[in-house]
């Protein structure tokens, strides 16, 4: 609360600052009395009893405000993702006054949504909720209890399959650059031939397919995103076949729904049901099984922490869970 002021008049007066509207633009309240303590009293009295009271704006024209001030420093995509969120998440609560977000309308907003989505997706929502709320003034202290993470048990392919699998394919290429340069399906469809460099491919740009069109940005998902990797022989000769006219021209000029499409017909024939994105599990997998150290793992795949990299990506291929069951059986036998 801001210090009493005496005017002209011979009046106290008090600004009052209660938060802002879903404009970002400040709510102030003017309290006025005859003395100083009077008007302290009243200013006191106002923040206790009609702060709270006082008719704002729902949470959704928060996060709709939200995102208009982040437009133009965020990505595309992520704009786009918190659209989705203002559209489909926490319906009930979107509805809300802003003051009226607390644990029990935030709770049944979690338990609504928790029929059709998993943790991951409420979770992003709730801490969109929160972020929104903070850029007006208004601080939410929640204790609420979200869905539980569910174990998902996923049995890879060994590579060679897969490398038998799209050997000779239209998608071929931007499957090796996946599974072998763990590439992301983004930044594939990036990479043009001026990122071809002194033996090194420069992963410095995305092409991202959302709301029906590809969005380019020079610029990856993460800082730790943006990395040179050693172009194997065997990539560089594919690289060299491409027809092209320009070096600003894609390698990859293919759209984000046909290479899905192929790869995973592609493998649906070896009886395996796995989206593009998988083959960047598989090259963690790999860089797993052959020792790589961390560092040197992170650096390749840009993960930022080896946190995500171990906990998400990684996987134990089948034969090598058996080999290691062999071994702790041979120990115990002997």
């Amino acid at each position: 609360m801001a210090t009493a002021k005496k005017l002209k008049s011979g009046t106290w007066r008090i600004e009052v600052y209660i938060g802002r509207d879903e404009n970002g633009k400040k709510i102030r309240k003017y309290i006025t009395a005859p003395t100083r303590w009077e008007a302290e009293k009243l200013a006191d009295e106002y923040i206790k009893n009609e702060k709270h009271k006082t008719p704002t704006f729902s949470v959704g024209d928060a996060i709709s405000g939200y995102i208009d001030l982040k437009r133009n420093v965020l990505s595309p995509s992520t704009i786009n993702g918190y659209e989705i969120v203002r559209r489909n998440r926490l319906k009930s609560l979107m509805v809300l006054d802003v003051t009226d977000v607390n644990n029990i309308t935030m709770q049944r907003a979690i338990s609504e949504d928790s029929r059709t989505v998993g943790r991951k997706t409420i979770k992003e929502a709730v801490n969109l909720v929160l972020a929104a709320l903070k850029m007006y003034g208004i601080k939410v202290d929640l204790n609420v209890t979200l869905p539980p993470k569910k174990a998902i048990i996923r049995e890879l392919p060994e590579p060679v399959v897969v490398l038998k699998a799209i050997k000779g394919s239209d998608v071929e290429l931007a499957c090796l650059l996946a599974i072998w340069l763990s590439l992301r399906m983004s930044e594939v469809r990036g990479l043009q031939f001026r990122d071809i460099k002194d033996g090194k491919i420069l992963v410095r740009r995305s092409k991202i397919f959302f709301a029906g069109e590809d969005h380019i940005r020079n610029f990856n998902k993460t800082y730790s995103s943006t990395r040179a990797i050693r172009l194997p022989e065997y990539i560089q000769k594919m690289i060299d076949d491409v027809p092209h006219n320009s070096d600003e021209d894609f390698i990859i000029d293919m759209d984000y729904q046909t290479i899905a499409r192929h790869f995973k017909k592609l493998l649906m024939a070896e009886g395996y049901d796995m989206h593009f994105h998988d083959l960047r599990h598989l090259n963690a997998s790999v860089m797993l099984a052959l020792g790589i150290r961390d560092k040197y793992a992170m650096e390749r795949g840009g993960w930022s922490t080896n946190q995500t990299m171990k906990n998400v990506y990684q996987h134990v291929f089948q034969s090598d869970r058996e080999r290691a069951d062999i071994i702790i059986d041979a120990y115990f036998n002997d």
